[in-house]
Parts: C-alpha cells; sequence; structure tokens
C-alpha cells in the first residue's frame, strides 16, 4: 500500500466564515455599482457634448448669419477664393475655433470654404432646410469628414432668405473631450469604490465579532441547536431585550407562566401582571433561586444579565417538591406528636410501676384518675369549642408538639366555631401553617405560649393566632406574606417562605384578608377573616364530635389532612 497521501483537490467557491462573505458581498456590490455609475454617466455624456457642440456651432451660424455686410457682398460680388466673403468667414473661423464657416447662395454654391480652392463650388449635403427658412442642427459627413453642424438661413434686410450659413465642429474634438473625461471619471470612480471597500471592511469586521467569527452554517446549527433545547428542556427559559421586553418564551416558560407567544414584546408588568413573579423576572427582587408562586406552581427562578443589556431567566417547577417536603414536614410533625405522647406515656407507667411497687395502691388509683382526666379536660376542652372535628383533632395534636417542645398551645375561652365550615380542609391548613410558625417563633423562650382563638359572627370566621415570641417589625409585616420571604434558616428538603403566602391566598381566595400586627403583651397576632366560612345553618349536616373522642383518634386523621390539604394547595 503507498504511503503517499492523496492529493487535495482545489475547491473553489465562497469562504465559509460569515466575515469573509459579508466582505466579498460588499465589494463586489461596491464595484458593480461603480462599473453602473461609470457606464451611466458615460452613456449620456457623449450626447451632452454632442449637443453642446451642435448648439456651439448654430450660434456661430446665428451670429455669422446677422452680419449685413456678407449679404450685401453676397450680392454685389463673385464667389471667389480672395472675396470679402471669404475673408469674413475665415476671419469667423479663426476667432471661434470652428472647423469651418461656409456661406452659400439659394443654389447651394459656396461663397467661403476652409479650403479656397472649394469656393464657387456646391455644397456637398442638402441645405434645403436651411434655405427653405428653418434652422437645422445634426452630426453629419462632410467634405472635411465627420463633424457637428448648425445651418441657419441668411436673410436680407427685408427677411428674405438670399443664401444660408453652414458652421461645423471638428467630430474628433468633441470625442476628445469625452475621451479626456474619461480618467478623471474613473479616478473618481475609484475613489468612490476605495471608500465603499473600506466601509465594507468595517462592517464586515463588526459583523466579524458579533457573530465570533462562525461560518453561515455553524450560526444555522446554533440556531437549529437552539430552538430543540429551548423546546426540548423542562425547565422554563424568558429571554429579555435590553428595554426589559419579553425576547423569547420556550413552551415550558408558557406552561408554567399561564401565557403565550402573544406576551413576546411586552414588559413582564404587563405580560404577567404586578407580583413577585414580575419582580423576579425584571430584575427588581435579586438573588439565585428565588421563590415565587405563580397561579397553581411555586417556582424557583434564576436570572442572568447579558452581554446585550438583556437577561435570561430560568424558572424551575418545584409544586411537587414543595408538596413532598410539606408532607414530610407534616409527616414528622405527626411522628412528634406520637413520640411525645410514647414518652409521656412511658413516664407515667413508670410512675405507676413505682407505686404498685410501693404497694401504694390509692395513690396508683388517684395517678391514672389524673392522667386520664388531664387527658379528657384537654380534649374536651378543645372539642367544646371548636365542633369540626378535622380542626379539633388538629388542635389536640399540635397541643401534644407544644408540649414536647415545652409551649403552652391554649385555646382561648372566647373560642366558638360550630360544625358549619363549607372549606374545613383548607380552615385547617390556615391553622397548621399558623401555629406550625407561632411554635416556631417561641421555641427556646421563656414563658413561651400560643393562643389560638377562632370566633364566628354570622357566616364570617375570624382566626387569631398569638404568641409569646420575638414578633415581626412593622416595616417588614407586608414582606411577611411574599412567597420566598422568611427569617428561618430552610431545611434541607425545601425552602421556607411558602406558608403564609399560602394562607393569605386561601383568605383571598373565599374573599377574605390575612394580616399581621403586635400581640398584647409583645410578640406577632396573625390575624385571618373568612366572609363566608360558614354555611347556612339549614345546609349543615350534624357530624358528631364530642368529648368522648379519644385525642390520639382525633390527632392522626386531623394531621393527616393538614398533610394532603397542604398538597392540594401547592398544586393549585
Amino acid at each position: 500500500m503507498s504511503s503517499t497521501p492523496p492529493a487535495r483537490r482545489l475547491r473553489l467557491g465562497l469562504p465559509r466564515r460569515v466575515f469573509s462573505q459579508v466582505l466579498l458581498m460588499q465589494l463586489a456590490i461596491a464595484a458593480g455599482v461603480a462599473v453602473l455609475a461609470t457606464g451611466l454617466f458615460l452613456a449620456p455624456l457623449g450626447d451632452q457634448l454632442d449637443d453642446q457642440a451642435m448648439r456651439r456651432a448654430l450660434a456661430i451660424a446665428q451670429t455669422t448669419a446677422q452680419q449685413r455686410q456678407i449679404v450685401r457682398d453676397l450680392r454685389d460680388t463673385p464667389p471667389t477664393a480672395s472675396g470679402p466673403v471669404q475673408r469674413e468667414s475665415e476671419r469667423i473661423r479663426a476667432a471661434t475655433g470652428a472647423e469651418y464657416v461656409v456661406v452659400m447662395d439659394r443654389r447651394g454654391v459656396r461663397w467661403s470654404h476652409t479650403d479656397p480652392e472649394r469656393v464657387g463650388e456646391t455644397v456637398s449635403t442638402d441645405p434645403g432646410q436651411a434655405l427653405a427658412g428653418r434652422e437645422v442642427m445634426e452630426i453629419d459627413d462632410g467634405t472635411l469628414g465627420r463633424s457637428a453642424r448648425g445651418k441657419v438661413p441668411l436673410r436680407d434686410g427685408e427677411g428674405a432668405v438670399v443664401g444660408a450659413v453652414s458652421v461645423g465642429i471638428a467630430y474628433d474634438s468633441v470625442r476628445a473631450r469625452l475621451i479626456h473625461a474619461i480618467p478623471g471619471l474613473f479616478a473618481y470612480a475609484g475613489g468612490a469604490l476605495a471608500v465603499g471597500a473600506l466601509a465594507a471592511w468595517l462592517i464586515s469586521r463588526r459583523v466579524q465579532r458579533q457573530t465570533r467569527d462562525l461560518a453561515f452554517s455553524d450560526i444555522a446549527g446554533l440556531l437549529a441547536e437552539r430552538e430543540a433545547m429551548l423546546h426540548g428542556i423542562r425547565e422554563g427559559v424568558v429571554a429579555l431585550d435590553r428595554g426589559g421586553r419579553v425576547r423569547l418564551l420556550n413552551d415550558e416558560a408558557q406552561r408554567l407562566l399561564g401565557i403565550g407567544g402573544e406576551t413576546v414584546g411586552l414588559s413582564p408588568d404587563e405580560a404577567l401582571g404586578a407580583g413577585r413573579t414580575a419582580d423576579v423576572l425584571a430584575g427588581r427582587v435579586t438573588g439565585t433561586d428565588l421563590l415565587t408562586v405563580r397561579g397553581q406552581r411555586v417556582l424557583v427562578a434564576n436570572r442572568m444579565p447579558t452581554d446585550d443589556g438583556g437577561a435570561v431567566a430560568t424558572l424551575r417547577d418545584r409544586t411537587e417538591l414543595e408538596q413532598l417536603g410539606r408532607e414530610l414536614d407534616s409527616t414528622r410533625g405527626l411522628i412528634d406528636a406520637l413520640r411525645a405522647q410514647d414518652h409521656e406515656h412511658a413516664n407515667r407507667m413508670h410512675t405507676l410501676l413505682g407505686l404498685l411497687e410501693l404497694e401504694m395502691y390509692d395513690d396508683a388509683v388517684e395517678f391514672v384518675g389524673e392522667v386520664v382526666g388531664d387527658h379528657r379536660v384537654t380534649a374536651e376542652q378543645i372539642t367544646e369549642r371548636i365542633q369540626d372535628p378535622l380542626l379539633a383533632a388538629l388542635l389536640v395534636g399540635k397541643a401534644t408538639v407544644a408540649t414536647e417542645r415545652g409551649v403552652a398551645l391554649w385555646v382561648s375561652e372566647r373560642t366558638r366555631l360550630p360544625d358549619r365550615l363549607v372549606d374545613s380542609r383548607g380552615l385547617v391548613t390556615i391553622v397548621g401553617n399558623l401555629v406550625d410558625n407561632a411554635l416556631d417563633a417561641v421555641a427556646g423562650t421563656p414563658h413561651a405560649r400560643v393562643e389560638v382563638e377562632l370566633r364566628v359572627r354570622g357566616r364570617t370566621a375570624t382566626l387569631r393566632v398569638r404568641d409569646t415570641g420575638p414578633g415581626i417589625p412593622a416595616e417588614h409585616r407586608e414582606l411577611a406574606f411574599t412567597a420566598g420571604w422568611s427569617t428561618k434558616e430552610p431545611p434541607a428538603h425545601r425552602q421556607r417562605g411558602i406558608g403564609l403566602s399560602l394562607v393569605r391566598r386561601l383568605a383571598e381566595r373565599q374573599g377574605g384578608s390575612a394580616t399581621v400586627g403586635e400581640a398584647p403583651g409583645g410578640g406577632a397576632e396573625f390575624v385571618v377573616v373568612l366572609p363566608e366560612a360558614l354555611a347556612e345553618r339549614d345546609l349543615a349536616e350534624p357530624r358528631p364530635a364530642g368529648p368522648d373522642a379519644s385525642p390520639a383518634a382525633l390527632a392522626a386523621p386531623a394531621v393527616a389532612a393538614h398533610v394532603n390539604t397542604d398538597a392540594e394547595e401547592e398544586s393549585r
């Protein structure tokens, strides 16, 4: 096998780089325009020079015909080479630079000519139009060659035509003027071409920088790849121009934001309406992995500026992850409640075992009665004031967790809630989130206390959750209900800042409100007003939830309901 590499075939064609192609095309255009302009200028230039020469010849002929002495000499003298008409004509020819000045009578006989030997002969071209009284301009051939001619009638004092005057301008001089103008014209065209070439090079260099010296095929490939990636990835991508208007939306961004392609060209505020999502996209809220709620979804947004002054924002759907995180938190709450009950139950069993071993049977009986009574009293107090079983069970479970964390959870004596709730799960979500936040706020503080108050007036329910924690500063009270805002460190599996946002969204969906202020004696007080929380009396179905219900039996389904309701709200 030969080791000689095959000869490379020379391939002719356009270069691949955008810079080179643009430069060649612009140079070709500039050269073509220069040649076309030169040709378009030269084409009428010859006609203009011919016209100028003919008009000059006609003007000389008109001036000569005005000489009255020539008319008198034409009548009084014969046509000779030394006659007065010949002398005057030669004087005019020499003064004007004409090729010839010929004076003829009505028969066409020359009385003057550049060649004296031709005086007395008949002219070589037809003088009929001039002798008929008309002025003539033409390019014609005669005894002296090709010339630009002007012919006018020669009239006497009474206006009668007695002859004609023919003046010629050598056509070689016209052609010489045209040829003489060509170098200058080409010089101007070359200068224009040089300027065009320089401008083409500068423009091409700019194109080279902007296209990063790519080939057209590379750019087409990048565009195809970009379209495939943008519409194939499971992240929303929103591109904004330097004016802050939406320039590009991929399919996932349209799905997550609930908008369509018609929003391209609009600002985030115009496309989405005022809110945190629009603030994040517009760059008014900065940071990484910014949490926002859009419609039914919890989104994580990141915004990156681009070199052209615009920005690209990416959106990830965290709804399912947040839902799983909340389910995990609620499950942990249920486990904590069961662990607290188990721990408390073990301590009491040990105490009871000790009393029995010491044969203090009366004290053992009394101890068991007190334990059962305390649990029953707590359950009776809650279920007596809150007749909805899900909400009552939730508070029983939260009371057990609070006791384990060293917090006193108290249901206000003024609490009265009949079993006529329209949306029990929604209220469970609201109360569960507010109580969880309150327990987190007061945990580890001395004399920690959380109070829940639920009052009803007509169909309107008013919920108040107070705590003895540090409270929320006045300037941050409105921010507390913003998705993603929190004063606590987020857990490993999810971000914080969703609970209070959901509370307000649930309240507003029912036409109510959620606010936060300062509790009497310090701490925070959250107030949620639900105008149509209760059904009409005749539509309410009796749901027994008396004091005989077991606290453990109530706590488990209530916490589970809190889990499921959170999950539903996250997906709304």
